[in-house]
């Protein structure tokens, strides 16, 4: 059976990253259909992800402290 790799805080940073690039678009479109306002969809894009990525990158982290589920 394959051992499960490290995983580099580079790698973490990086996914997530590109992750809320995705969510960006996402939170910015959801929000301006919503309100039809750019300026509250760009504001809450703007908020909500500075705090959602650091909880991402955390909770990322943390995952590789467990074991649960991993085939070694």
């Amino acid at each position: 059976m394959p051992n499960h790799p490290a995983v580099t805080r580079k790698r973490s940073i990086v996914k997530a990253l590109t992750y809320r690039a995705v969510i960006i678009c996402l939170d910015f479109v959801a929000v301006y259909v919503m309100t039809g306002k750019p300026s509250v969809a760009v504001g809450f894009m703007l908020v909500s992800n500075v705090y959602t990525t650091v909880a991402y990158f955390l909770h990322e982290r943390a995952w590789e402290h467990v074991r649960w589920g991993v085939l070694t």
